[in-house]
């Protein structure tokens, strides 16, 4: 329960501003707001979600700022209502609406604050989901980068040991890695995952099209993602009852529930929810063929890389991180860093991945920092 997960947190005087009024769009004002977005949806490129806890509430957990969340009734003294337990709820109307527009090529990435680990529940594919403030039924190993998702949550918060270790077999003949596991969910002050972190503000920069359901935007860095998409010429619409921190960047706010919403929204497009048939439980494949640990950030992985670059004259060494791959494989890997961005040639990105491997260290170069020669 969010209540559970509040009171893991370490004590932290400010939690933003609860409880501020609810607004509701009347019925033909939100018929219209609706047709719009579907509009936007339909001519956007590349659509990123960004899901806060108003997404769950229909599922039975509370959010933390409404008018019933849990810091708002804790600054009333009251107890906070709730209906489950992180186990036994099931992903809400919009949960599945989200899968269902993934599935159905409008949605190409989604970046959540919420730790009821639902959306990994639901089946949305990991590799397009960043989970900026953990999942409580995921645990990493600290050593190899491993991820097991779980069907019952964890329990420890603040990036801790677990009690339990890593079983990856790096190769036939050695014994297992045996790193310790540790917790995925972040305490007040814990720096964010980089490999979250790096794909959201990547994805961000990239969309022409930022849709935040259910959240207030109002915690840093992860409520001013969307603004990035604004920066970079795109637009935000705002889904929320309460204002939030941004609505004066928002091309459109829609006051409804979220679950309306996405229910109209879908039938405008054409969709079905679909509806879900039980847990998707999908362990990280390989763990560091797949992600650094956290801590492993700390440690640069270095290679000179010739990138030829028609247009630009000389060359700029720059110290970058590797972004997600572009959608177009002739491009190679994206390289964040200073504008232009630059990519590396496929047949580059082959070897330096063949080198991580036999290296040691992370055989997907996206993960990794990268020296290039631009």
């Amino acid at each position: 329960m969010s209540v559970d997960y509040a009171a893991g947190l370490s004590p932290y005087a400010n939690k933003g501003v609860c409880g501020l009024p609810e607004v509701f769009d009347q019925s033909e004002e939100l018929h219209a707001k609706l047709e719009t977005l579907a509009q936007l949806v339909r001519d956007s490129q590349y659509m990123v979600v960004h899901s806060g806890a108003g997404i769950s509430t229909s599922a039975g957990i509370p959010d933390f700022r409404g008018p019933k969340g849990v810091w708002t009734m804790e600054e009333k003294g009251e107890t906070p209502h709730f209906d489950t337990t992180f186990e036994a709820a099931k992903p809400s109307l919009t949960h599945m609406a989200l899968l269902q527009l993934q599935r159905a090529g409008y949605l190409k990435y989604l970046i959540s604050q919420n730790v009821d680990g639902l959306h990994v529940r639901s089946g949305f594919p990991r590799d397009r989901l960043s989970e900026l403030h953990g999942n409580m039924f995921v645990e990493e190993c600290e050593k190899c980068g491993k991820q097991y998702v779980r069907d019952t949550v964890i329990g420890i918060m603040g990036l801790k040991p677990t009690g339990r270790y890593c079983e990856v077999t790096r190769s036939r003949g050695l014994r297992s890695c045996r790193g310790r596991l540790i917790s995925t969910i972040l305490d007040w002050e814990d720096s964010l995952p980089d490999r979250d972190l790096n794909r959201a503000d990547e994805a961000s920069r990239r969309a022409d099209l930022a849709l935040t359901l259910g959240t207030s935007l109002q915690i840093k860095p992860s409520g001013d993602l969307p603004l990035l998409t604004k920066r970079s010429g795109g637009k935000v619409v705002i889904v929320n009852l309460q204002p939030t921190k941004h609505d004066k960047q928002a091309s459109l706010r829609i006051h409804g529930y979220v679950d309306e919403v996405m229910s109209q929204l879908m039938r405008l497009l054409g969709l079905e929810v679909p509806e879900w048939a039980g847990p998707a439980l999908c362990e990280t494949s390989g763990g560091d063929a797949d992600i650094l640990p956290y801590g492993a950030w700390k440690k640069e992985v270095k290679l000179e890389l010739k990138v030829e670059e028609k247009e630009s004259e000389g060359r700029v060494t720059a110290r970058v991180p590797a972004g997600p791959p572009s959608d177009d494989p002739s491009e190679g890997l994206r390289l964040l860093g200073p504008a232009p961005p630059h990519y590396i040639p496929v047949a580059v990105l082959a070897r330096f991945r063949e080198w991580c491997g036999h290296s040691g260290v992370a055989s997907r170069s996206e993960k990794c920092f990268l020296h290039a020669n631009i």
